[in-house]
């Protein structure tokens, strides 16, 4: 039986998980959750400001891990480390 497309296109989405320094507050931490979530592309965001980590599901015919961290260190945050899934 053919995938449907809907199936296709999450087959095609990727993790990224990435390690942020700089955050001084729980704001900090929204700020750049609602800057990814905004980006064409990403399709979910889970952001721990006591972990110092974001978590991002994207699809990478949009976007990337590297324009991902860009726009976090644009920001004024330190990407500091990445794992991919």
């Amino acid at each position: 039986m053919p995938m449907r497309r809907a199936e296709k296109e999450e087959d095609a989405m990727r993790t990224v998980t990435l390690k942020v320094e700089g955050w001084r507050c729980a704001a900090c931490s929204a700020s750049v959750g609602s800057l990814l979530e905004a980006h064409p592309g990403v399709r979910g965001i889970d952001v721990s400001f006591d972990e110092g980590r974001v978590r991002a599901l994207y699809d990478p015919a949009t976007t990337s891990e590297d324009r991902l961290v860009e726009l976090i260190e644009k920001r004024g945050f330190q990407v500091v480390a990445r794992t991919s899934a």
